[in-house]
């Protein structure tokens, strides 16, 4: 467990959606605010906009690796693309397949059809591991940050 995974799953709990749950705990980092981390997340929920595909939590892990790790620069570009490949495979591990896909880790045949998002009951919590699909997304890019520290992190220590 980390402090990510732990805020990540505690705003997926409180009504964010997987992608919003990954970004928010990383806001800071990313010189915004929860309010502007969640404006930017709120589409990439429901594997984008509820359609089940990508993750959305794993949408989260590749808003972060942008805000603080992207490119300017279009050389650089493969290498960026390199990390995310990288994230999406351990993503897909942590998460016993090899699927990045949110209606595969749902074990769904296919999109519900509707954008209209379920009651957060009980009865929801028990069949959907989005909070901790979302946890595993925060613990992962806490661990990249870790391995890979931002210049002010590298002064701090």
């Amino acid at each position: 467990m980390s402090k990510y995974g732990d805020e990540a799953h505690a705003a997926f709990l409180r009504g964010c959606n997987c992608s919003q749950a990954v970004v928010v705990p990383f806001a800071p980092l990313m010189g915004m605010t929860e309010e502007q981390a969640l404006r930017l997340a709120g589409g990439f929920g429901g594997g984008v906009g509820r359609m089940r595909e990508v993750c959305g939590a794993f949408s989260g892990i590749v808003m972060v690796l942008g805000a603080l790790y992207g490119f300017t620069d279009p050389k650089d570009k493969s290498a960026f693309y390199a990390e995310v490949q990288e994230l999406a495979r351990r993503y897909a591990q942590r998460n016993g397949g090899n699927s990045i896909i949110c209606r595969e880790l749902l074990g769904l045949e296919k999109a519900e059809g509707t954008p209209i998002a379920e009651a957060r009951t009980p009865e929801y919590y028990k069949k959907r591991p989005c909070p901790e699909l979302a946890r595993a997304a925060a613990e992962i890019m806490g661990e990249y940050i870790e391995a890979h520290p931002l210049p002010r992190q590298k002064d701090e220590a």
